[in-house]
């Protein structure tokens, strides 16, 4: 008997035309005997859709072609359904497949996206809304921000709005972590919610974090300037750094005391003062290497 498999791609993630990569997993899939079904991602109702194509074809796997973002709609999606998600990454952020230790090449990652095992992965809730990877709160969102609203796309995007995000930032702001029974108050230029280690650059800002432990961790980092975003950018973050302080636990609220800009795995998510934030153990199941 065939399997099912739903392949859900993003046409538009990474501003790379998807055409190759559908026409290389269609025939991969003629290969391994699967009966592959495509949806690509239009931006509307996709979420319905993709249940309704679950309910339809009752998939064994759901593999995703696209970034973060693409895999997290999925996961929302299939949240009441027990189901394998196998990621081809394929957008701009790719944090999680980084974190996966995912190959590099599409080959490579086809088997593993396709046949082999999985983790059961924690997600985040952050005032109702999922995060797989990695948010934060204060400069990097302004930077995704400003990122959003530019035509220059890519690394040399990034570098150039770090530095206008840097030049025109304000005071930092105070943020009050209540945490593991206690709460600390700290100045802050930014505060990053982790439920993994790195950065879709490979940056490692989390060195004890695990995708599957129960728990994540909240970094403060107290001082943000170039230089160090600029290490965040492109890997080489000094984590031993005075300037940072790591919590691990597996809820908090963080106040701050003026609004300030945030993101979820890479979408700007306007300006907030108050983050509910707890664990989602175990929430979706994920092929690994």
């Amino acid at each position: 008997m065939k399997r099912n498999i739903l392949f859900v791609v993003n046409p538009i993630s990474g501003d790379l035309d998807k055409s190759e990569l559908i026409e290389t997993v269609k025939s991969y899939a003629v290969t391994c005997h699967i009966n592959l079904k495509v949806y690509e991602t239009t931006g509307q109702n996709d979420i319905s859709q993709i249940k309704a194509l679950y309910n339809e074809h009752l998939p064994i796997r759901i593999v995703v072609a696209g970034g973060d973002g693409t895999v997290k709609m999925v996961a929302e999606a299939m949240e009441e359904y027990d189901v394998i998600v196998g990621i081809l990454p394929a957008g701009s952020a790719n944090g999680l497949s980084v974190d996966l230790n995912l190959p590099k090449t599409l080959e490579e990652n086809l088997s593993i996206a396709f046949h082999n095992n999985y983790i059961e992965m924690d997600m985040i809730s952050i005032n109702g809304k999922k995060s797989i990877h990695l948010s934060d709160i204060g400069l990097n969102a302004d930077l995704i921000k400003n990122y959003e609203e530019s035509n220059i796309r890519g690394f040399w995007g990034y570098a150039s709005q770090a530095y206008t995000t840097i030049k025109e930032s304000g005071d930092p702001f105070v943020v009050s972590i209540t945490a593991n029974n206690q709460t600390v108050k700290h100045e802050a230029r930014m505060v990053v919610i982790a439920n993994s280690q790195k950065y879709g650059t490979g940056v490692v800002i989390n060195p004890n974090g695990a995708i599957n432990d129960g728990k994540f961790e909240l970094v403060v980092l107290k001082n943000l300037d170039l230089i160090i975003l600029g290490k965040i950018i492109t890997g080489n973050m000094p984590i031993d750094s005075d300037d940072i302080v790591i919590i691990s636990t597996d809820q908090a609220v963080i106040k701050t005391n003026h609004p300030v800009s945030f993101q979820i795995d890479g979408e700007y998510c306007g300006a907030q003062t108050k983050l509910d934030i707890h664990i989602l153990h175990k929430q979706m199941k994920i092929a690994v290497p």
